[in-house]
């Protein structure tokens, strides 16, 4: 990949905003370049989605979400992929992560009450044939999501000690 297709994926993954102007003006470079390198990257499916992170807590919105490890069994011939299909095309769920280590799956759904999610993974997840074990994990506090801090810093508080 060129050094300026890198770049502009930088600079879009910093802020998916940027317009070809300002990327072309950060870079260097002209603006059509820009607009073209950005065409091939979507049409190479190299940038799939432009994204917005939310801090779901500010906006009043009740979401329960949880990552799943899930053990499965492979399938001849397709390996894990044809399980984690399976898996990802279920609305609930946000992403699927193969994975080394204890598990092979890590699934993140999302959902409106804990209720919600337990019901997903006792009904849709843990019956699918290939499924050995699940262990759900629900997420209490985002910190940091994306490189994004949630968390509003305030200043140091403490009183001047003067002798």
């Amino acid at each position: 990949m060129s050094e300026l297709k890198m770049k502009i994926l930088e600079l879009l993954k910093e802020d998916a905003r940027r317009d070809a102007a300002l990327i072309a003006t950060l870079l260097g470079v002209s603006e059509g370049e820009v607009r073209q390198a950005i065409a091939e990257m979507e049409e190479e499916h190299i940038i799939v989605k432009y994204g917005t992170v939310v801090n779901w807590i500010k906006v009043d919105e009740d979401k329960v979400t949880a990552l799943i490890e899930v053990q499965i069994t492979p399938e001849r011939g397709r390996g894990f992929d044809a399980i984690a299909e399976r898996i990802y095309l279920y609305p609930e769920v946000k992403s699927v992560f193969l994975m080394s280590g204890g598990y092979d799956l890590l699934v993140e759904i999302e959902g409106h009450s804990l209720r919600e999610v337990a019901s997903f993974v006792s009904s849709k997840l843990s019956t699918l044939e290939s499924v050995l074990n699940t262990k759900t994990h629900f997420i209490l506090k985002k910190y940091k999501q994306d490189g994004v801090i949630f968390e509003e810093h305030e200043g140091d508080h403490r009183l001047l000690i003067s002798p």
